[in-house]
């Protein structure tokens, strides 16, 4: 049964991987829409654009490809019939991390207007795209469009269309990111296969709450913007650290793995210098330091749940940059920015706190075993599996 047991997590979490290799992917456009003409533009990163499958073999048509693409999969309809091509759509000249083109469009009338996308939707199921509309000489509103509303009807823009007008809308936002931000939900998962009290789960949820809380507000707000790439790549890093640190507990400590760990990470830095990857061999250098040290310290200690609450502080600081990645490109006017950033965080903890009330109460009744051996199946089997899944984004993102 143990087996069956970790054997089905494990296909759990392998699945997910499939499902979302890489974060909650988000793309963003701008609209000027003058009577029946419409200016666009359009942008998503490098990272995101190679999850198309013809991304990898379009060699020198990629350009011509990608403006075709997304000037066709994100479209302005009359009563559901697509508004013609007039112009474009053209490259624009960004920074690295960003992939931009505009177009133009004409209708035949104005009547029932409707902005519609399909954006990395074959690739990308959970893909967001966060679309801001200024219609004539009004000022600009903002709607955030998934799988379950891909289509904005403009007549409705008075109501709940402006996106960053209510709180509410970015609560929303908020808990659908973190209930299918897989990377993000198996950190939390690595977290509490130990299982502990209460106490020990409220102290890890507070210190992921509060590291992510911070970043998350640096980066919308401009003070600290680092690049997306060795983001995502170290939220991959952290969960694989996450899972062999589970691993070592359950297999009683040896002392080889905190050494194998450290020179591992600091054979990475030393590729990082000779240009490989996206992590700065400064980082993967001060992480093996600390993950030395971090293991030193667990290695004597008879209960490791409260270092662990520091870990999850640790890493959910790079967790947090991972979040903004929903706002950052959004632009947002000052005066709506404060009241996405307070509903988007909300609806993120709430989302996690969703997902630890779920997840928690089924560790706990596994755990109710006397022979111990559902714990140690769940922990074993959980834990190589979220390794294997770790890793995989770990590389994907930072070399592939």
């Amino acid at each position: 049964m143990t087996r069956v047991l970790g054997a089905a997590l494990g296909g759990v979490l392998l699945v997910a991987a499939a499902a979302g290799a890489h974060d909650r992917t988000v793309s963003y456009s701008t609209w000027e829409i003058d009577g029946a003409h419409a200016r666009v533009t359009a942008h998503l990163t490098p990272l995101d654009a190679s999850r198309l499958p013809w991304a990898a073999t379009a060699g020198a048509d990629l350009d011509r490809r990608l403006g075709a693409y997304l000037a066709g999969a994100l479209t302005l309809r009359v009563a559901g019939e697509v508004c013609a091509l007039t112009n474009g759509p053209t490259r624009l000249a960004t920074a690295p991390e960003r992939i931009a083109f505009s177009w133009e469009v004409t209708c035949p009338s104005t009547h029932d207007l409707q902005l519609h996308t399909e954006v990395l939707r074959e690739v990308a199921p959970s893909h967001l795209h966060f679309a801001r509309l200024r219609l004539g000489d009004q000022p600009a509103i903002e709607r955030v469009l998934s799988e379950a509303e891909p289509t904005w009807r403009l007549g409705d823009s008075g109501g709940r269309g402006a996106a960053g007008d209510s709180v509410g809308d970015f609560l929303l936002l908020g808990v659908e990111h973190i209930l299918t931000g897989y990377d993000h939900l198996v950190f939390l998962l690595g977290l509490l296969l130990l299982g502990g009290s209460l106490r020990d789960v409220v102290r890890i949820v507070t210190g992921f709450t509060i590291a992510h809380s911070l970043t998350l507000a640096l980066a919308v707000f401009g003070v600290l913007r680092p690049a997306r790439a060795p983001i995502e790549a170290l939220i991959g890093l952290s969960i694989a650290l996450i899972a062999i640190e589970n691993l070592w507990l359950a297999g009683g400590r040896p002392p080889l793995v905190r050494w194998s760990i450290g020179a591992v990470l600091l054979l990475l830095a030393g590729l990082a210098l000779r240009g490989s990857g996206t992590v700065p061999a400064l980082t993967l250098s001060g992480l093996a330091l600390f993950t030395v040290c971090y293991f030193g310290l667990v290695a004597r200690a008879s209960r490791p749940a409260p270092l662990r609450a520091a870990v999850a502080f640790v890493f959910g600081l790079v967790h947090g940059f991972g979040f903004a990645g929903v706002l950052l490109e959004g632009e947002l006017p000052g005066a709506r920015l404060a009241r996405a950033l307070f509903g988007f965080n909300a609806g993120v903890e709430l989302g996690q706190v969703v997902a630890v009330l779920a997840l928690w109460p089924l560790l706990r009744l596994a755990w109710r075993d006397r022979s111990g051996a559902w714990q140690r199946g769940i922990v074993e089997y959980g834990s190589a599996a979220i390794l294997a899944v770790g890793v995989f984004w770990f590389v994907t993102r930072s070399y592939g």
